[in-house]
């Protein structure tokens, strides 16, 4: 039987709010996902959906259950190590890009994820129609502005340029943390058009927070439903085809 891509068994994580009190926030929480998910996750406000994130990339270790990674434990593996195999797009497009920096040369920079960098020759124009290749995908004029600072673009270019840092080296785990959130509504489904599209061509697996209910049906092939730090509801393919927003709506109800 083929071992899940990621999972995790009854993982308890606490976060130390800032009057310094720590309060549990995942309570037993199991998931396997398999190579290929795309899996969209709605939740209330304080179900755990930052948390189950932070906890899969390695910002938060678990207070107790494990994770394992192709069967391997890595429960105990930090964030940098993580960072071999995850990779994580933001809400704010102002992190995960260097704003100094141009958009191919953070590009570049990204094409050395997970690795020990060195002082070596940038390689700059042998990428460079690659790079061109990529931004137009993003279809958003991006390939326009590949010699410009990242701190130039507009907020939607600057996701883009994340989205596609983060997804260079096909990475096993893709972490979309509710990256359109601060979007405006056109360039938001322009992204996640995209987005999908990529998940699809690279047979990438991806987990996209959402707080659009429209959205959570519409993408993936998959739904999870958290509340109060566990999973309430998991919907594979041909049973999310056949749920509607009256469905997920009542998990919102007290």
């Amino acid at each position: 039987m083929t071992k899940p891509i990621l999972e995790l068994n009854d993982i308890h994580t606490n976060v130390t709010t800032a009057d310094g009190q720590s309060i549990e926030i995942l309570k037993g929480l199991n998931l396997k996902i398999n190579s290929g998910d795309f899996i969209t996750v709605i939740g209330t406000n304080g179900a755990g959906k930052s948390t189950l994130f932070n906890t899969i990339a390695g910002t938060l270790k678990p207070n107790s259950g494990s994770i394992s990674h192709l069967g391997n434990d890595i429960t105990k593996l930090s964030e940098e190590k993580r960072s071999k195999f995850i990779a994580r797009v933001f809400q704010d497009p102002k992190l995960g890009t260097a704003p100094r920096m141009t958009v191919v040369e953070n590009m570049l920079l990204a094409t050395k994820r997970g690795e020990h960098r060195f002082l070596i020759p940038r390689k700059l124009k042998q990428n460079l129609p690659y790079f061109e290749e990529l931004a137009k995908s993003m279809n958003n004029g991006l390939e326009n502005r590949l010699t410009t600072f990242v701190s130039n673009l507009s907020g939607g270019q600057r996701q883009a340029l994340s989205f596609l840092m983060a997804t260079l080296k096909r990475p096993d785990i893709l972490l979309l943390d509710e990256h359109t959130a601060a979007l405006d509504p056109h360039t938001s489904q322009n992204l996640l058009a995209a987005t999908d599209e990529r998940i699809q061509k690279d047979n990438l697996t991806a987990l996209m927070i959402t707080h659009h209910m429209e959205d959570a049906l519409k993408y993936g092939n998959r739904l999870l439903v958290l509340k109060s730090g566990q999973v309430v509801a998991d919907y594979k393919e041909e049973e999310k085809k056949k749920l509607h927003l009256e469905d997920l709506y009542n998990f919102f109800e007290d």
